[in-house]
């Protein structure tokens, strides 16, 4: 699996863990969901990823997975 893979499944799992801690723990927990999608968008347009550079740090290698 390539970082990028990594990248969006993790995003993915964030927001949809944001979604069901609003619904059953605290409606405040919708800033979580705004903060990744938040992050999601900037980072297409700047190339900073937080999340990559701490998978990167944990070995994941970037590339093609071909």
């Amino acid at each position: 699996m390539t970082l990028d893979r990594i990248i969006l499944a993790f995003a993915g799992f964030m927001v949809l863990l944001s979604v069901v801690l609003t619904v059953w723990v605290s409606p405040l927990f919708v800033w979580l969901t705004v903060f990744v999608g938040a992050n999601l968008l900037q980072s297409a347009f700047t190339g900073f990823c937080p999340a990559a550079m701490i998978f990167r740090k944990l070995g994941i290698k970037p590339g093609c997975a071909f």
